[in-house]
């Protein structure tokens, strides 16, 4: 799942270097991180958070075929 997310926030940003996802097991489901640099934040999360909107349905579909609960957080790095 992080590979995904990773190669999709990769695809959108000027400095793919410095994208990093890291994954956390908790009581309540996997939750994804996503860091960016501060200037891609925008890129990211696009107009009216369009785009982070739309990766965090492509997660959640992949996430259901395996019986998971996933969320997707965009943090500045």
């Amino acid at each position: 799942m992080t590979n995904l997310v990773e190669a999709i926030a990769k695809s959108l940003v000027d400095e793919p270097q410095r994208v990093s996802v890291t994954q956390e097991e908790t009581s309540h489901g996997k939750v994804i991180t996503l860091k960016v640099a501060p200037d891609d934040m925008g890129k990211v999360i696009g107009k009216q958070g369009r785009i982070a909107k739309a990766l965090r349905t492509v997660v959640k579909a992949a996430a259901i075929r395996n019986n998971d609960k996933v969320t997707v957080e965009i943090e500045s790095a």
